[in-house]
């Protein structure tokens, strides 16, 4: 039958093609090639396809099919012919031929890497978890549907109450009715000061704040529910068993350590996986896959996740008989974890795998190896073009490799985790060392000196021997008697103190110690300077009365401020409170804690700083303020602490006498401020890309004569500003004069002083610094004078 007119124009329409087909070939509708409105020209290629598709290669330019020629309206260029069968037998033939079967491969060797496979495609314990999930997770909205849905009133931050129904109504429900962009850019609740799934149901009255990704805690979750994404992408892509994927400790990305089997040979994660994976998990974010919780017993969990052993360890050691733990899903993958997440995939706006590494599971190498993938992802592309601008800046102030070009430390396998710092390295570090002993001299605080190895009755006293023991270097003696090296130099300190009677007159008592310290850290977590097992502490100790933590906790916030000014950085406090498990009289921690805040508000108005609090963060002997400075690169380190406790001086049996002849327990306020020197130091070189300020610099002054005759001259001025203090060396190479002062900006010393005929015969010098700034000929005297305030100014 001839096509009707309507069938003619339907079939003449192709969109906004510019070539247009007069009539068609009389195939039906399911037959007939689609036409995509992008195309541009109606080329025979398309046409060919179809051919190919239903009649075989044999018969792609339809030439030997005797069919009558079709004409395309042509667009200026070219005219294309195509023949109309005579038969409509085409489908009848195709049916006739052989059938293929195509065979879908796994996962491992897919064709389309960047593909998701199906759930046939996934390994069988997916399938096990997914039955379990759906049964489990259908009974537990049930059950909700079910709970009272009693009205309820939720406090925001500003103090306006808003209503809401008690398991019913969630944060994300209150965000989108203060506004539907507000909705959209937070991450992460918090209710009562606990963190909480936005499409989480709130449980009564509440206070409600919101959390955007430029606060901790939204940073924090957006990266841990992007950590499950990476994880559900590695878990398609390899059918590994996932172990942890937290995000990482400086809270600029997360990483994921995957098991790929016990015999792994062969089996790497690999820089050129890293597109497929990305390729993964772009449509992982498309999909906008929700977060969902599911609350589980410990025999449920252990059932969930029978085909993964690492988990299995998880829950045996972590969830207690009896009680409860939980699991969130994104599409296929569903993961122990406490949480919280973020509502959707889709809140994911950029994302990339930065690095691979291998590693072992918790970090020994005694367990198995695991293929460590590290990524970050963002809520907006901007902040990832920066990141990554920022992730290549830190590649070139690394402090390993800057370490390695200035020749400042080594490590070597004969001592693992223990720095050799050569010369120009430990100029540095004795700087470090003594630019605090001079502050220490100041603020009266005495150094003291405490043996490296105790007997283990002093760590059983303190509570380190219990709590501690696998992370210190134990040995037995001759005498079969068990002795330890100090990992920290408070339980020493406490000795010191109780050695004799103590009078309130004694006190504040402040002891400060350069002790070398050990500490076995497990082989996978030493990183260069900033993880050590050999270590020393600017650590400090005071002894006083409850009625003088306020003057010593504010006196030790001025004391870090005055030193982390003068090495550039900017940093941020946060008063951590009781927390759930404590040792103590309730009174007198309220009452510490009331002194910090008072202490914190008086700092922080006197210098115009913001504080946070963080409540049951504090340690389980005291209250504390943390403390966390950021670099240039905007990374955040934790250095410094000021912390108070009540536990050691009663397990120390810790007294001092008042006016009264009554004994009273002393507060330990414990407090660092570089923290380790090595990680001070790792800290500093990355702050400054290895461009040491003249004060802290292990290369001030190059001597550079313009010829080797006045390098004589070169060496008298080098020894005159040497005995003033400066390190100093002269170039006495035979370079030319272009490449002495190339040499000298590239090793980064500070001043190079340039000296001739005319410069040996006025007794001067001409200054430049490394940066190619130049100051012109000064007299000795004066480049004397202008280097000691550049270092008073800490310059």
């Amino acid at each position: 039958m001839p096509p009707s007119r309507r069938q003619k124009r339907q079939r003449s329409s192709i969109g906004c093609c510019p070539r247009k087909i007069s009539w068609c070939c009389g195939f039906r509708k399911e037959e007939r090639p689609a036409f995509s409105h992008k195309v541009r020209r109606a080329k025979d290629a398309i046409l060919r396809e179809f051919l190919t598709k239903n009649l075989g290669h044999g018969h792609a330019d339809g030439r030997n099919l005797g069919i009558p020629i079709l004409r395309i309206r042509q667009d200026r260029s070219i005219n294309r012919e195509v023949r109309r069968p005579e038969t409509t037998n085409i489908m009848a033939e195709k049916a006739a031929a052989p059938e293929r079967k195509e065979t879908k491969a796994p996962p491992a060797v897919r064709k389309n890497k960047g593909a998701l496979p199906s759930i046939e495609d996934l390994p069988r314990f997916v399938g096990h978890r997914m039955k379990m999930w759906s049964k489990l997770y259908t009974k537990q909205e049930e059950d909700r549907a079910k709970l009272p849905d009693e009205p309820i009133t939720i406090t925001l931050p500003d103090g306006k109450k808003v209503e809401g129904k008690k398991n019913k109504t969630t944060p994300l429900e209150i965000a989108k009715g203060i506004s539907v962009g507000l909705a959209k850019v937070c991450t992460v609740a918090k209710v009562d000061g606990q963190v909480w799934d936005l499409s989480r149901p709130l449980e009564g009255d509440c206070k409600l704040e919101l959390c955007k990704f430029d606060s901790d805690d939204g940073s924090y979750t957006f990266w841990h529910s992007s950590a499950h994404m990476l994880g559900e992408a590695l878990e398609m892509r390899y059918g590994c068993n996932l172990t942890i994927g937290p995000p990482t400790n400086d809270r600029k990305g997360f990483y994921y350590d995957s098991f790929m089997g016990e015999d792994s040979k062969g089996k790497v994660i690999s820089e050129k996986d890293f597109k497929d994976l990305e390729k993964m998990i772009q449509k992982i974010i498309k999909q906008k896959q929700p977060f969902q919780r599911l609350v589980l017993s410990k025999e449920e969990a252990l059932e969930m996740f029978k085909f993964n052993k690492f988990k299995q360890i998880i829950i045996k050691e972590k969830v207690k008989d009896g009680a409860t733990t939980t699991a969130y899903r994104c599409g296929p993958l569903i993961d122990l974890c406490t949480g919280p997440h973020i509502p959707s995939t889709g809140l994911v706006k950029a994302f990339a795998i930065t690095k691979n590494s291998a590693a072992y599971w918790k970090g020994d190498a005694k367990n198995d190896s695991v293929q460590r993938v590290y990524a970050v992802s963002f809520p907006d592309k901007k902040q990832m073009k920066e990141h990554l601008k920022l992730l290549k800046e830190a590649a070139e102030r690394d402090h390993r490799k800057i370490g390695t070009e200035q020749k400042l430390f080594f490590f070597d396998h004969m001592s693992p985790g223990s720095a050799f710092f050569l010369p120009h390295g430990a100029r540095i570090y004795n700087k470090l060392v003594s630019f605090m002993r001079g502050c220490y001299r100041e603020r009266g605080f005495m150094e003291i000196i405490t043996p490296n190895i105790f007997n283990c009755a002093l760590w059983k006293t303190s509570g380190h021997y219990q709590n501690y023991r696998e992370d210190m270097f134990l040995f037995e003696t001759v005498d079969k008697e068990e002795y330890g090296m100090k990992p920290m130099n408070c339980p020493g300190h406490c000795v010191m103190f109780r050695h004799e009677n103590r009078s309130y007159k004694d006190l504040p008592m402040r002891f400060a110690d350069f002790g070398v310290l050990h500490r076995n850290e497990k082989s996978g977590s030493l990183t260069g300077l900033t993880r050590v097992r050999r270590f020393q502490q600017d650590d400090a100790h005071i002894f006083c009365a409850k009625d003088q933590i306020f003057q010593e906790v504010k006196g030790a916030l001025e004391f870090m401020k005055y030193v982390y000014d003068a090495m550039g950085f900017t940093f941020h406090l946060n008063l951590s409170t009781r927390p759930e498990k404590y040792v103590g009289d309730v009174k007198v921690w309220d009452e510490a804690e009331k002194q910090l805040e008072e202490c914190l508000k008086s700092f922080c108005s006197e210098h115009k700083m913001k504080w946070d609090l963080k409540e049951g963060d504090g340690a389980f002997y005291g209250p504390k303020i943390d403390i966390q400075l950021e670099d240039a690169l905007k990374r955040k380190h934790q250095c410094a602490t000021v912390q108070l406790d009540f536990q050691l001086p009663k397990r120390f049996e810790l007294k001092f006498k008042r006016n009264n002849e009554l004994y009273e327990e002393p507060v330990i306020v414990h407090r660092a401020i570089l923290g380790s020197v090595e990680r001070m130091f790792a800290v500093l070189c990355e702050q400054w890309g290895g461009k040491w300020p003249l004060w802290l610099s292990p290369r001030q002054v190059r001597l550079v004569p313009v010829a080797m005759e006045f390098v004589s001259y070169a060496k008298e001025v080098s020894d005159i500003l040497y005995n003033d203090g400066f390190f100093v060396d002269v170039d006495s190479s035979t370079n030319q004069f272009k490449k002495k002062i190339r040499s000298a900006q590239i090793e980064q010393y500070n001043y190079i002083l340039v000296v001739g005929a005319k410069e040996k015969e006025r007794r001067t010098a001409n200054v430049r610094t490394r940066d190619n700034k130049v100051h012109g000929e000064k007299k000795i005297d004066e480049i004397i004078k202008m280097l000691k305030d550049d270092i008073k100014q800490f310059k």
